[in-house]
């Protein structure tokens, strides 16, 4: 009861660092979904209308990987980002960047999977359409992801909701980054 009491007590004073953390999870939380949207948007439309070789193996991935748990995300981005990992020269373990980068490998799999279920049911809809305008498959993918731009903002709510609840990942490559 009495951490209670003292949490409530900054909430209500409006204490400088705890907003001041507040804010810092928001940027890292909005710039890795932003990350990660730039990249499931594209792959997931992708796999709802392409026709290629290991489509079905990149589908069962996607849909796999949205259970990654943030633990392991956390494990295999610090080791990618130590010192002794490809990616340590660059400095930015215990960086919200690293953060930033643990949240976005963790939601990525989760928009890229409903993002290809959303294009993929809007394909269906309008491929005969699309087609008989003679759109090109990157013509047609651009329109789909047009057409279905309200179900994707739901999309990044969802994932915005995984990255800022998670704790894991972040934890892992953040340390005590207030």
């Amino acid at each position: 009861m009495e951490a209670f009491s003292a949490a409530l007590d900054l909430v209500v004073h409006g204490d400088l660092r705890l907003f001041s953390i507040v804010l810092l999870s928001g940027q890292v939380s909005f710039t890795a979904v932003a990350l990660a949207a730039s990249i499931a948007f594209p792959l997931g439309a992708v796999l709802a209308i392409g026709r290629f070789t290991g489509r079905r193996g990149l589908i069962v991935l996607s849909n796999g990987f949205m259970g990654l748990p943030s633990v392991v995300v956390g494990l295999v981005v610090y080791l990618l980002l130590s010192r002794a990992g490809p990616l340590g020269s660059f400095g930015i373990l215990f960086t919200p960047s690293a953060m930033v980068i643990a949240q976005a490998v963790l939601i990525t799999p989760l928009l890229t999977a409903l993002t290809r279920q959303i294009v993929e049911d809007a394909w269906g809809e309008y491929r005969e359409q699309l087609r008989s305008l003679g759109a090109n498959t990157l013509q047609a993918m651009l329109t789909l992801l047009w057409d279905v731009r309200y179900s994707l903002l739901t999309v990044v709510l969802a994932g915005f909701g995984r990255a800022v609840s998670e704790v894991g990942a972040v934890m892992i490559v953040g340390v005590n980054i207030d």
